[in-house]
């Protein structure tokens, strides 16, 4: 142990976090399969093989509760005893939303990282997608940044690899048959199209990650070479 540091949450929780020169991780056995990966918020991410992981939209779910623990505590004099109860009654709550989406988020992650050894995922520009003030909140909710962190140094730790396409890459447009690319689907609506050319009937965001898995591929051979 080199150090360790000591720090107390909102809530009043203290955690201490410890640094280590040396720490041995099991190693994974490998699989030999790899995979693409499409986000969204129905479904918060999307295999190239179909799998598909529910969004529990865990801040959704626990709205009404931080309104209306918001509004208690906003009703307390400043700087009385019942007003710190009910702060740390309302920071209670946004660490019980954080600690449930964590716990998600690392299932997941360890369940990708322990099925598959190559893992193609989109860059994508959250900040640029949060100013879209309609959906702000639910991508937020998303976490797609941190879920990102954590395949990254999973994969690290096991020795698998994790490899980004580029944003602007047109994942959802393009048939993953032919490779034509149709424009109509930029439309967000669009759940289910059909390729004009070669008649393959896409799921639109299964479509999306087999394609990611095709570029990453590429990107990793190409890389290689």
């Amino acid at each position: 142990i080199l150090s360790a540091t000591v720090s107390m949450s909102r809530s009043g929780k203290f955690f201490v976090s410890i640094c280590c020169s040396q720490v041995e991780i099991p190693q994974l056995p490998s699989t030999g399969k790899a995979v693409g990966l499409d986000v969204g918020i129905k479904d918060l991410v999307i295999t190239s093989d179909g799998q598909k992981f529910l969004n529990p939209k865990w801040l959704e779910a626990s709205e009404e509760k931080l309104v209306r623990l918001q509004r208690r505590l906003s009703r307390k004099p400043k700087d009385s005893k019942n007003r710190e109860k009910a702060r740390i009654r309302l920071a209670k709550q946004h660490e019980k939303i954080t600690n449930q989406r964590q716990d998600y988020l690392h299932k997941m992650s360890t369940q990708l990282i322990r099925e598959y050894d190559v893992i193609c995922v989109e860059s994508l520009n959250v900040g640029g997608m949060m100013r879209n003030h309609h959906l702000a909140k639910a991508i937020a909710d998303c976490s797609w940044g941190e879920f990102a962190r954590q395949l990254k140094y999973k994969a690290e730790w096991q020795h698998k690899a994790v490899v980004e396409v580029g944003t602007f890459f047109p994942s959802s447009q393009l048939c993953s048959g032919c490779g034509h690319k149709n424009p109509e689907v930029r439309d967000l609506s669009v759940r289910q199209w059909t390729c004009p050319v070669c008649g393959i009937i896409h799921d639109r965001d299964v479509n999306a990650a087999t394609n990611i898995l095709n570029e990453g591929l590429r990107l990793l051979t190409g890389a290689a070479a």
